[in-house]
């Protein structure tokens, strides 16, 4: 390439990145000094109540959660520098992959390196030219880019929407499989799909049910087993992929859970398994720790739960306009992008760590802030965030004085 000619593609590159900090649409990093929790410190020394991580049970800054890390990494290593079926699996891979199916029901259990990869290996190996997936028409890209990967045809219905489901499900009658894909937990309204009727007309139409756990896994149904187990369908969903890096100690990692021959034919031919690196020990053996704990109690899921609803009501109570819900993930809209990206940096100025959200990642017009609930948060700092709000929704006019 000549020089002009790279002059010309670096230029374009910061004309984009100037056209999106003009529109007050770029997303800043807000960088950490400390460990993750209900309360973080900011590069620049600000101490924040943290209403923005994926932190659902509290874990990710638990000392007893990063002791069972340092023990794994002591007895096995801090990597395998190799992939899974070279040399690169050990006893504390096994042992977590037989405790995640237990903890879900299921017979078997492969690890990823992320969640992103387990969505994005799981189709391509077990559907082919002959095959249907109907997927909602709001899946996490990790689904999306998975789809894109696998030769089955495309069907796709509207959000949460059954009677288009059925629809879906009669147009790819032809097909000699179909499976119907969708999140557990849609992570930018907290919308919890109805599995329940899913799987009704799974059965009705011969059709395989997978699920996007990640949203869900640790904290919904009664014992924390996810989706499935809060819509009382466990044991009728097919395929589950999940992460270890959200309310299950929140490093990285993820996973796909469903019958032996499923598991076995992605350890053969899915890419993302036998390309990448193993699972760091430290994180198979922390994430081990955390699911012989949530065996034990429904502590954390019930605090988390408890902590939902008191902020949803309130924040309610205020003014402000939420997806309605019972899921921690609490969408507060404020419908302009911009807005969105001032409440959020006023918030922080205000002690609150928070983030805007808006048009790729949401629908057009329907830009809001997402706030997450912790079971690590006290009443204390629900209370100090809901009067930031208040006060920073007065102060940009989107509440009445």
């Amino acid at each position: 390439m000549s020089d002009q000619a790279k002059s010309t593609f670096f230029s374009g590159l910061q004309q984009n990145l100037d056209q999106l900090r003009d529109q007050g649409l770029y997303k800043p990093e807000r960088v950490l000094a400390s460990r993750q929790g209900s309360e973080v410190v900011a590069q620049d020394g600000s101490t924040l109540i943290n209403m923005c991580a994926n932190n659902y049970l509290g874990l990710s800054g638990e000392e007893w959660v990063a002791k069972a890390s340092i023990e794994a990494t002591e007895k096995y290593g801090y990597g395998l520098s190799s992939v899974r079926f070279i040399c690169g699996t050990q006893t504390v891979h096994k042992q977590l992959e037989q405790a995640i199916s237990k903890f879900l029901g299921t017979e078997d259990t492969i690890l990823y390196a992320a969640a992103f990869d387990a969505n994005g290996g799981v189709f391509e190996p077990l559907f082919d030219e002959n095959d249907a997936i109907i997927s909602d028409a709001l899946n996490h890209a990790s689904i999306i880019d998975g789809i894109r990967l696998c030769k089955a045809a495309r069907f796709r219905y509207a959000h949460n929407d059954m009677a288009d489901l059925e629809a879906q499900l009669q147009a790819a009658a032809d097909k000699r499989h179909k499976v119907i894909v969708t999140d557990g937990v849609f992570s930018m309204d907290g919308t919890i799909a109805q599995l329940d009727k899913i799987c009704d007309l799974a059965d009705k139409y011969g059709a395989l049910v997978m699920i996007d756990e990640c949203h869900a896994s640790g904290f919904m149904g009664a014992t924390g087993r996810g989706t499935h187990e809060h819509h009382n369908v466990m044991g009728r969903i097919d395929i589950i992929t999940g992460t270890l890096g959200k309310a299950l100690g929140g490093a990285m990692g993820g996973f796909t859970s469903a019958r032996k021959e499923v598991i076995d034919m992605l350890r053969q031919k899915s890419r993302p398994y036998l390309f990448s690196n193993t699972l760091a020990p430290s994180i198979a053996g922390a994430s081990l720790a955390v699911l012989e704990r949530l065996s034990q109690s429904t502590e954390l899921r019930d605090r988390l739960h408890e902590n939902t609803a008191y902020f949803r009501k309130e924040i309610e109570r205020i003014g402000f306009t939420i997806k309605p819900g019972t899921h921690p993930v609490v969408p507060v809209m404020l419908f302009d992008a911009p807005v969105a990206q001032k409440f959020a940096a006023r918030m922080y100025e205000l002690g609150v760590l928070l983030s805007g959200f808006f048009y790729p990642v949401v629908p057009m017009g329907q830009a809001r802030v997402r706030v997450q609930l912790s079971a690590a948060h006290t009443r204390a700092q629900l209370d100090a965030v809901l009067k930031a709000f208040e006060q920073a929704g007065t102060e940009l006019g989107l509440l009445k004085k």
